[in-house]
C-alpha cells in the first residue's frame, strides 16, 4: 500500500535503492566482452570508432577522470548516475502523458527492465548515454505536442543520442511519422527545421570521422542487417525471445495488453502524446523484427523503443487504479515484475560468483581445450586472477633469456582481446596488439598505430582461453617461425575450474 501524497518520497527511495544495488554489482562484477572493449575508446578517444560513435567513451573519461581511477566501478560510474536519471525523465513523462502515479508505475516498470537496470545501469555501454538522451529527447517532444515548447531542446538531446548509438535515427523517423499522420501543419514550423539542424550538427564529429575513414563504420552496421535473404523463422524467434529476455517478460506482456486496450478505444493516457509514442517505438520494433527475418540480430536493439512502450501500462494501471482514503494498493503485475528483476538478480549474481548451476552441456564443453564454452558467465567471471599467474610465468621465461621485457601480446578478434588488454596486458605495461584484419579486431587496428605496429622477427604472448579457443596453431602457425606451449592458468571458482588459460609464446614474426 502506497500513500498517493507520498509518491516523490517513494521515487526519491526508489532512486537510492536502485543506485546502491547498481553501485555494488558495478564494482562486484568483472567487465563483460563489450564493456572492456570500450574502455579502449576512452584509453584513445576519437571524433568515432569502428563500431559506434564517440559518446560511451567520452563519458567514461568524464566519469574517471580520464582514467586517473580506472577500475570497473569508476568506468561504469555514469551508467550509475545515468540510470538513475531515466528512472527520474520517465517518471516526469508519466506525470506529462498522464498523471504522478502513472509517472511512479512507469519509474517501477523502468527499474524492472533487466535492459535498463543492468544493461544500462550497471554495465557501460552504448546504450548507457543512449538511454538518457533519447529519454530527454522524448521528453521534449512530448512537451512539445503538449505545449508547443522545447523543440530545439529536443533537436539538441537527439543529435547527442546520435552521438550515443546510430539508431537513435529512430526519434527522428518517429517524429517525421507522426506530423505526416496527425498534425502536418508542423511542416511549416521553422523551429523543426531548426531543431533538425542542431541534430545534423552534432552529427558532425561521426561524419567526419566516417569520410577520414572510408564510412567503414557504416559499411559495418550496414553489413549487419539486411532488407533480404533467405527466411529464417529460428532467428526470428530468437529476436523474441531475447526481448522477453532483455526487458523482462513479465514488463513484455503487460505492453501488449496495455496496447490492446489502447488500439480498442481506452484512453487511458493523453492520445496525442500515445500516438506520439507509438510513432517513435513501433516502426523500429518493426524494422528489426524484419531484418530477424533473414538474419540473427541483438535483442538489445529494440530495446528502447521498448522502454518507450512501458509508459502505456504504466498508465493503464494508474486509469484503473482505486483510491481509499488517499491509500492506493500497488498492482500485483507490477509488484511481480519487480521481484523477478530481484531474484534474477540474487541467482544471477550467485552463479557469476560461485557456478552453483553448472552450465557445461555436451562432451566438448568438459574438453580441456574447450572447457566452459557454454557457459556464458566465465565472459564476466575470472579475468582478474590472471594476470599475476601469468606475471609469473612471464618473469620466469625472461630470467631463462626465452623472452624479453618489451615482447608484447597478440589477439585475434577484439573479444577476448580487449579482457586480457585491460586486466593482463595493460597492468603488466605489455602492449597489446591485433594480428588479424579489421572486420575481427576492430578499434585495435588503429591501437596497433598507437602502440607501434607488429615488428617482423620479434616475438610475442598469446593467451587463449578455453571458454573461447581460437587454436593458436590454425591462426599463427604461418605467421610466426615457431608457436611455444608455455603453461595452463587455471582459473579457479568455488575450487573448481572455471575456464583454462593456456599462454603460448610466438617466435619470430614473419
Amino acid at each position: 500500500m502506497i500513500q498517493e501524497n507520498k509518491i516523490d518520497k517513494y521515487l526519491a527511495w526508489l532512486l537510492i535503492i536502485s543506485a546502491l544495488v547498481r553501485g555494488f554489482l558495478a564494482a562486484f562484477i568483472e567487465f563483460g566482452n563489450d564493456e572492456v572493449y570500450y574502455w579502449t575508446y576512452a584509453m584513445y578517444p576519437d571524433w568515432s570508432h569502428f563500431d559506434h560513435p564517440g559518446m560511451v567513451g567520452w563519458i567514461m573519461q568524464i566519469f574517471s577522470l580520464n582514467l586517473l581511477f580506472h577500475s570497473e566501478f569508476a568506468l561504469r560510474l555514469s551508467s550509475i548516475i545515468f540510470m538513475t536519471l531515466d528512472t527520474f525523465i520517465i517518471y516526469k513523462i508519466g506525470c506529462l502523458v498522464k498523471n504522478k502515479l502513472a509517472g511512479f508505475y512507469a519509474a517501477l516498470l523502468y527499474t524492472a527492465s533487466f535492459y535498463c537496470f543492468v544493461i544500462t545501469g550497471v554495465f557501460i555501454m552504448p546504450d548507457t548515454p543512449l538511454m538518457l538522451f533519447t529519454l530527454l529527447a522524448i521528453w521534449c517532444f512530448v512537451k512539445w505536442t503538449r505545449h508547443g515548447t522545447s523543440l530545439l531542446w529536443a533537436g539538441l538531446f537527439t543529435g547527442l543520442a546520435l552521438l550515443s548509438k546510430y539508431s537513435a535515427g529512430f526519434i527522428w523517423v518517429g517524429v517525421g511519422i507522426y506530423i505526416l499522420l496527425y498534425d502536418r501543419k508542423q511542416l511549416k514550423n521553422k523551429y523543426l527545421y531548426l531543431s533538425i539542424l542542431i541534430s545534423a550538427v552534432c552529427m558532425l564529429p561521426l561524419l567526419i570521422w566516417n569520410m577520414q575513414n572510408d564510412f567503414i563504420s557504416f559499411t559495418f552496421h550496414g553489413d549487419r542487417v539486411s532488407l533480404f535473404g533467405k527466411l529464417q523463422p529460428l532467428d526470428f524467434l530468437a529476436e523474441i525471445a531475447g526481448e522477453l529476455g532483455y526487458n523482462n517478460p513479465i514488463n513484455y506482456i503487460l505492453i501488449i495488453i496495455a496496447l490492446v486496450a489502447f488500439w480498442r478505444g481506452r484512453k487511458y493516457l493523453d492520445e496525442t502524446s500515445g500516438r506520439l509514442l507509438l510513432c517513435f517505438a513501433l516502426p523500429f520494433i518493426g524494422l528489426f523484427w524484419f531484418f530477424s527475418l533473414t538474419r540473427p540480430i541483438l535483442p538489445h536493439w529494440s530495446a528502447p523503443a521498448f522502454t518507450l512502450l512501458l509508459l502505456f501500462p504504466a498508465s493503464y494501471f494508474a486509469e484503473r487504479q482505486s483510491v481509499n482514503n488517499g491509500t492506493i494498493k500497488l498492482p500485483k503485475p507490477i509488484i511481480a515484475t519487480v521481484s523477478l528483476l530481484v531474484l534474477v538478480l540474487i541467482f544471477g549474481t550467485l552463479e557469476i560468483k560461485t557456478g552453483f548451476i553448472p552450465l557445461r552441456f555436451g562432451e566438448r564443453a568438459n574438453s580441456v581445450q574447450h572447457y566452459g564454452e557454454s557457459d556464458f558467465t566465465t565472459t564476466i567471471y575470472g579475468w582478474r586472477s590472471i594476470k599475476d599467474d601469468f606475471q609469473k610465468i612471464r618473469e620466469e621465461k625472461i630470467a631463462d633469456g626465452e623472452m624479453k621485457e618489451s615482447d608484447g601480446m597478440i589477439g585475434l578478434q577484439w573479444f577476448p582481446m580487449a579482457n586480457f588488454d585491460y586486466y593482463v596486458a595493460n597492468p603488466l605495461g605489455v602492449n597489446m596488439l591485433g594480428i588479424r584484419g579489421i572486420d575481427k579486431i576492430h578499434k585495435y587496428y588503429w591501437i596497433n598505430e598507437y602502440r607501434g605496429g607488429l615488428q617482423k622477427g620479434s616475438d610475442y604472448w598469446f593467451l587463449d582461453e578455453s571458454s573461447d579457443y581460437y587454436a593458436p596453431e590454425r591462426y599463427l602457425e604461418d605467421k610466426f617461425d615457431e608457436i611455444v606451449p608455455c603453461d595452463t592458468i587455471v582459473v579457479d571458482r568455488c575450487g573448481t575450474p572455471a575456464k583454462y588459460v593456456f599462454v603460448y609464446m610466438c617466435k619470430g614474426l614473419k
